[in-house]
């Protein structure tokens, strides 16, 4: 059995996590306070998402990103740093036989613009979603197509992060051998 692992923690995680227990971390120094207690406990990579730390949703403000990881940064810890870069690719599509209608979750902007944050914080690592998926049960699509994939994994190389390939099915991981990020 081989020991070498690596720990992960996903602070505060995706989706809607704020409303499944009200421990979930919400503001900048809650989330990187908790990045700080998992890393001292053991986990080797810290992935942060950053919420509205009014409301509990998932936001992708630069401004949000930046606090939580100069909180990190300032107490030195030990800790590689994953920064979410799929905010930007919800679509939810319309009700019953009005599919174009789309719903009040969308949140659809390019690839390009979902790493803003990582142009401006270059983290360790950064996520690159490998692909279009069904998330949840009801009618939220995961968006991220072939052109946007590509266009992302090389402005990632460009600025030196690794990318950490979410991969959810085969086809996903069919992709990610053809971009050899």
């Amino acid at each position: 059995m081989n020991y070498e692992v690596i720990v992960t923690c996903a602070v505060p995680g995706a989706g809607d996590t704020t409303s499944k227990h009200p421990g979930i971390p919400v503001t900048p120094k809650q989330i990187a306070e908790s990045a700080i207690e998992a890393a001292r406990a053991g986990a080797t990579v810290a992935h942060c998402h950053v919420r509205d730390p009014k409301t509990g949703k998932g936001r992708r403000d630069p401004v949000l990103y930046c606090e939580v990881l100069d909180r990190i940064r300032s107490l030195d810890v030990d800790v590689i740093i994953n920064l979410m870069a799929g905010m930007g690719g919800d679509l939810e599509i319309g009700p019953g036989e009005e599919p174009m209608r789309f719903g009040r979750g969308t949140d659809l902007v390019g690839g390009l613009t979902r790493l803003a944050h990582v142009e401006e914080l270059l983290p360790e690592i950064c996520t690159l979603d490998c692909g279009t998926l069904n998330f949840g049960d009801g009618d939220y699509i995961y968006v991220s197509t072939p052109t946007q994939l590509r266009a992302g994994a090389n402005r990632i190389q460009e600025l030196g992060v690794k990318p950490e390939l979410e991969i959810f099915d085969t086809g996903h991981l069919w992709f990610a051998n053809q971009i050899r990020c």
